[in-house]
C-alpha cells in the first residue's frame, strides 16, 4: 500500500520535475521507491515535506548534486538536521522574472508608484524599474527591449510574448515594501544561500539572475515586515507616501494562504485606496472579470483589480495579452 509521501514524490517525479530538473525527477523517483528514506521524511510536518523544499534544504546542508544513491547516503547521515531545517523553513520562491509578467499591467498605472508585495521573500519582485527586459517572439526574435533610465541593468529578463504587444513602459517606483512570514535579507549570506538552494538543478541562468537581483536589493533594501499579511497589510499601506499610487501585488502567493485568510486579505485590500495586481492559478479565485475557464486557461492569470489582463507562465517566462482593451503599444 502506498503512503502519502510515496504518492507525493511519485507524482512529482512523473508530472512536475520532468522538463525542468532531471536530477530532481531522479531523486523523487528514488524516494518513492525507498521505504527507509520515506520513513525519515514522515518525521517532517506534512506541510514541510514537499519535494522542492526537502531537496532545497538537503542542498543547503551540503548534499551533492549527484545520483540518488549519493543523495540518499547524505540524507540518512544527516537526517536529524534535515528534519529540523525542513520544519523551520518554507518555500520562498523569489523569481525576479515575474516582473516581466507584471510589467504590462504596471504600465497601465500612472506613477509615481508605491509597491507593496504580499509574500515578498527578499523583495526581488519590488524592483521592476531596476531590471532590463527583452521581450521575444516564439522564434526568439526580439520584439521589444526596455532598460532603466540610467542604462542596461545587471539583471536582464528575457520573456517570450505571443499575440498582441500592449503598451510597455518602465514604472516610476518611489517606495517599496513587503510582508512575509519570514522575510529574507539580501545582505545576509545565509539568506542568499537559501534562495540559491531553492533554484532547481537544471534551471539554466536562474541562479545567476537571482544573485544579480539580490545585489540590487542589497544596495537599496526595501521595507520588509515579518508577519501575517491579513494583520499587517493595512498598517503597512498607511506607511506609503500619499503622493504615490499604492499598488499591492500578490504574485504566486495566494495559493499558499488558506481560503478563509485569502478571502479576508482580499477584502482588506479592496478596502484600501490601492490597485491590486496578482498572478494566480485560474481556479484559485472567483473574482476574475471576465470569468476564466480554468481547464483551458494557459498558465496563470495576470489581473488588475480582478480584471483579467494576461495569461502567463507562473514564473514569468512567457505571457500572452488577453484583455479586451489592450493599451496601444509604444
Amino acid at each position: 500500500m502506498t503512503d502519502a509521501v510515496q504518492e507525493r514524490y511519485a507524482r512529482f517525479a512523473h508530472a512536475e520535475a520532468p522538463g525542468r530538473s532531471a536530477l530532481y525527477a531522479e531523486w523523487a523517483a528514488g524516494v518513492a521507491d525507498d521505504e527507509e528514506v520515506r520513513g525519515l521524511l514522515h518525521r517532517i510536518p506534512a506541510n514541510r515535506r514537499q519535494p522542492p523544499l526537502v531537496f532545497a534544504v538537503s542542498r543547503l546542508l551540503g548534499a551533492p548534486h549527484g545520483p540518488y544513491r549519493q543523495w540518499r547516503r547524505f540524507v540518512l547521515a544527516h537526517g536529524d538536521r534535515l528534519v529540523l531545517e525542513c520544519t523551520r523553513r518554507a518555500l520562498q520562491t523569489n523569481e525576479p522574472l515575474r516582473t516581466a509578467a507584471l510589467l504590462p499591467v504596471l504600465s497601465e498605472i500612472d506613477g509615481p508608484l508605491a509597491l507593496l508585495e504580499v509574500g515578498a521573500s527578499a523583495g526581488l519582485c519590488l524592483y521592476p524599474d531596476r531590471y532590463s527586459y527583452r521581450f521575444i517572439d516564439d522564434e526568439g526574435a526580439l520584439r521589444r527591449s526596455l532598460d532603466p533610465a540610467d542604462g542596461p541593468s545587471s539583471v536582464v529578463l528575457e520573456c517570450a510574448v505571443s499575440g498582441e504587444l500592449p503598451r510597455l513602459r518602465m514604472p516610476d517606483v518611489v517606495w517599496r515594501a513587503g510582508i512575509d512570514l519570514a522575510p529574507l535579507d539580501a545582505r545576509r549570506d545565509e539568506d542568499r544561500a537559501w534562495l540559491r538552494a531553492l533554484v532547481w538543478p537544471g534551471e539554466d541562468g536562474r541562479e545567476e539572475r537571482i544573485a544579480a537581483a539580490l545585489d540590487i536589493a542589497a544596495a537599496d533594501p526595501p521595507l520588509l515586515v515579518a508577519g501575517d499579511a491579513v494583520a499587517e497589510v493595512e498598517r503597512l499601506a498607511r506607511s506609503a507616501p500619499s503622493e504615490a499610487t499604492l499598488v499591492i501585488t500578490t504574485p504566486g502567493v495566494l495559493v499558499h494562504i488558506p481560503r478563509a485568510g485569502r478571502e479576508e486579505l482580499l477584502a482588506r485590500i479592496a478596502g484600501l485606496s490601492a490597485r491590486w495586481i496578482t498572478l494566480d492559478p485560474p481556479a484559485l479565485l472567483d473574482v476574475w472579470e471576465p470569468p476564466v475557464a480554468a481547464e483551458s486557461w494557459p498558465g496563470f492569470v495576470v489581473a488588475l483589480d480582478g480584471r483579467v489582463r494576461a495569461a502567463a507562465d507562473p514564473l514569468g517566462a512567457r505571457w500572452e495579452w488577453r484583455a479586451d482593451d489592450p493599451p496601444t503599444a509604444t
